[in-house]
């Protein structure tokens, strides 16, 4: 596995080996043991989550004050622009946003540590979008960041398109609010 460090303190690329031939391709999408030797880090992950979206759904910008998760995200189907942005006051690099393309031709994945804001937009007609979080699911401390903070400034691929984003998501609080 590849290990990428991002303009995000914290944050990593990992590129799994991949093994294709003419029938397909092989990859091993999580090993504990290959994911601590390559990052450094030790990870309980207790939960899974697979969504499905179409082409300019745009979701988040997500995070939990309570009990903040960790994820280990990637896409199984078509392809996403996946954002961080660094909302941890005390981080050399609070304010700064981070966009990838996740894909599954790249099978590229973005481990994102507790306490950031995260978020995609679906670049293709479909997209199967999975991870793993090392914390439960906290309703009650769910807050998102505006897709459209003017400080953030996050420079989506929207072309002439706009976002197709839910209720919740369009009343998204600004970073100096946070």
């Amino acid at each position: 596995m590849r290990v990428t460090p991002t303009v995000i303190a914290d944050v990593l690329l990992l590129e799994p080996r991949v093994f294709g031939d003419a029938r397909g391709f092989f990859l091993e999408s999580y090993n504990e043991q290959v994911f601590a030797d390559a990052t450094g880090l030790q990870v309980q992950f207790v939960q899974d989550n697979h969504s499905r979206s179409q082409r300019h759904v745009l979701r988040g910008m997500h995070f939990q004050t309570e009990n903040p998760q960790g994820k280990l995200v990637r896409v199984v189907s078509g392809a996403v622009f996946d954002v961080v942005v660094d909302i941890r006051r005390d981080s050399p690099t609070y304010g700064l946003w981070m966009g990838v393309e996740l894909s599954v031709d790249n099978h590229r994945q973005l481990w994102i540590p507790p306490g950031l804001a995260h978020g995609f937009l679906v670049l293709s007609e479909t997209a199967d979008f999975l991870y793993k979080t090392d914390a439960y699911y906290h309703p009650a401390s769910e807050r998102c960041l505006a897709w459209n903070d003017p400080r953030a400034a996050i420079d989506w691929p929207l072309g002439d398109a706009q976002p197709l984003v839910s209720p919740k998501d369009a009343m998204g609080l600004s970073l100096d609010s946070l």
